[in-house]
């Protein structure tokens, strides 16, 4: 009974191993949030004292009339009511924030109040992640209102981050369209948290919007263009700046593969791709889906050399008169389980009376000559069940293990 305890108890912080995420991202919009509002504060705050000072100065030496001065008071206020009603938007999203992540650390606290894994809550808490996993992977895959439809019915808007991956998937569409200014916008509202990511993204989208000048031939905007945004990352980027300033001796016809490959449409999914990559670090995601990464988990455990073999069943090779119920030989989890290590297994299991075929492959003596017989082979022959080899019974070898 102990040791059946043992086996099935619940070792909570292996599960919080997938879970970071789930603590992250709330954590990184927070700091946003933050972030954004101490620059806003700080600018309004430069230019309030500044434009108090002037109006001042200015009253008490009469340089300024009553009515003036009474009109550059009304302008601060107002300046000082935008950056009230900015706090105010910023602090209901930050309560909302705070309301997931209370939401979400209650459902990890739950994993501690679990002592088995054959507990009825556990299955419950699972079936909870599951959930959670589905959305994540929806989400990731571009069918929003399906992952929104099952956090609504499952009752885990909190636990699920809908508005990131929809904000996301907008700016990552806007640019396979052909269109940077939606990216830019981006990265001027996150230009705080930019600097931990490098300016890689903001390099290349200003580079496509010189790009673009020059290939609708305005020569002159093209200039100011690099001599404003491409110049400062000389230092960061010479040798794709200097690439970048050929494109003024090279037309968008050119056959130089060098300046060609600039002028590339292609260079649209390219910056899709970096800019899903860039959101993903920024917000502490995962570059896989988290479904995957449970899965590998789990199919890391099970995977053998056999798995990944042309010979390891029927649906790999015709020869075969084999079958297989192995999860990681299925169409569905083969490709996934290709880069998992292999499970380690304390212990091997052999067949009795174990032969060596001449193709190096061992099984059962008894098992073999029984498949063999089935098959309907001359007699003193036997066939491989893997691979369909066929070979003379006399050069099968008996295996002695040490």
């Amino acid at each position: 009974m102990a040791e059946d305890f043992t086996t099935t108890k619940l070792n909570p912080e292996t599960h919080l191993l997938l879970e970071q995420p789930l603590i992250r991202l709330p954590y990184e919009l927070s700091r946003k949030n933050f972030k954004s509002i101490q620059v806003a504060v700080e600018h309004e705050r430069k230019h309030i004292l500044a434009a108090l000072k002037a109006t001042a100065n200015a009253s008490f030496t009469g340089a300024q009339a009553a009515p003036e001065t009474i009109a550059a008071i009304d302008a601060m206020i107002a300046r000082l009511k935008g950056l009230k009603r900015k706090m105010e938007l910023v602090q209901a999203e930050e309560n909302k924030i705070q309301a997931s992540s209370r939401r979400r650390l209650e459902h990890l606290n739950d994993l501690y109040g679990i002592p088995s894994l054959a507990d009825v809550k556990y299955e419950e808490w699972s079936w909870v992640r599951l959930n959670r996993l589905l959305v994540d992977y929806l989400l990731r895959m571009g069918y929003v209102e399906s992952a929104r439809t099952l956090a609504q019915e499952k009752g885990i808007e909190e636990l699920v981050d809908i508005d990131v991956f929809v904000q996301c998937h907008r700016v990552e569409a806007s640019l396979k369209r052909g269109s940077a200014a939606e990216a830019l916008v981006w990265c001027r509202e996150h230009q705080a948290l930019m600097k931990k990511a490098g300016g890689a993204l903001e390099f290349e989208l200003r580079l496509q919007q010189f790009i673009e000048q020059r290939r609708e031939g305005k020569l002159a905007e093209a200039k100011r263009h690099a001599q404003k945004y491409l110049a400062p990352y000389i230092d960061t980027y010479p040798n794709e700046f200097y690439q970048a300033m050929g494109l003024l001796a090279y037309p968008p016809n050119t056959r130089a593969e060098k300046y060609k490959a600039l002028y590339s449409q292609e260079r649209w999914e390219k910056l899709a791709a970096i800019f899903v990559k860039t959101h993903h670090e920024l917000f502490s995601l995962p570059s896989e889906p988290l479904l995957h990464i449970a899965l590998s988990a789990g199919l890391s455990a099970l995977k053998t050399p056999s798995c990944h073999s042309v010979y390891a069943s029927s649906s790999s090779n015709s020869r075969s008169s084999t079958t297989t119920v192995c999860p990681i030989c299925s169409t569905e989890l083969n490709e996934l389980a290709r880069n998992v290590p292999y499970a380690h297994h304390s212990k091997s299991f052999v067949e009795n009376d174990p032969v060596v075929l001449p193709n190096g492959r061992v099984y059962g003596r008894e098992r073999l000559l029984e498949m063999t017989a089935k098959m309907g082979l001359e007699p003193g022959q036997v066939k491989d069940p893997t691979t369909g080899e066929v070979f003379e019974a006399s050069k099968m070898k008996k295996v002695f293990i040490s």
